[in-house]
């Protein structure tokens, strides 16, 4: 099961369009339980309203657990959205 911690880098934080794409990317793991977190409160990275109350702003440090027959997969392709600030360039 990879997991580990993950670092919000993009200017606006985890705000609806951002979540929106990352609901959209792990969608299509349909196979995998992927849960971010914020100490000990942990959301469904599937449900994009889940994702919209943990506040996560610039800077913030989560966890993601990712679990399931593509979790390699998947963990990398959600680190590379993070990595590539869900395409907003800041």
């Amino acid at each position: 099961m990879p997991d580990g911690s993950i670092e919000v880098i993009n200017k606006l934080g985890l705000h609806a369009r951002a979540c929106g794409k990352l609901v959209e990317l792990t969608s299509r793991y349909p196979d995998c339980q992927i849960q971010l977190g914020r100490g000990e409160q942990f959301v469904d990275a599937k449900n994009i309203m889940a994702l919209l109350m943990m506040g996560a702003g610039f800077g913030t440090t989560l966890q993601l657990k990712v679990e399931g027959a593509q979790a390699a997969q998947a963990e990398a392709a959600i680190r590379q959205l993070f990595a590539d600030r869900f395409g907003e360039g800041q």
